[in-house]
């Protein structure tokens, strides 16, 4: 993954959510539900690194913006 963007957490309430999990669907079943509750910019790829088990994803959340309880 490259490396987190300033302008990503450059104010209170930004923040950058890196999930690693056995598989994709594992992380975008977490990824649907952080969405349901905050601005998301969601992610369509999982990445994987070459030796290491399971995915990563990253998603980026603005926690200013509460869309639901």
């Amino acid at each position: 993954m490259r490396e987190i963007n300033d302008a990503h957490v450059a104010e209170p309430g930004l923040a950058v959510v890196e999930v690693a999990a056995a598989d994709d669907q594992t992380a975008f079943a977490l990824q649907e539900v952080i969405a349901t509750r905050w601005a998301t910019a969601t992610a369509d790829r999982t990445t994987r690194v070459p030796g290491e088990p399971g995915v990563r994803l990253r998603c980026y959340l603005d926690l200013r913006q509460e869309l639901g309880t």
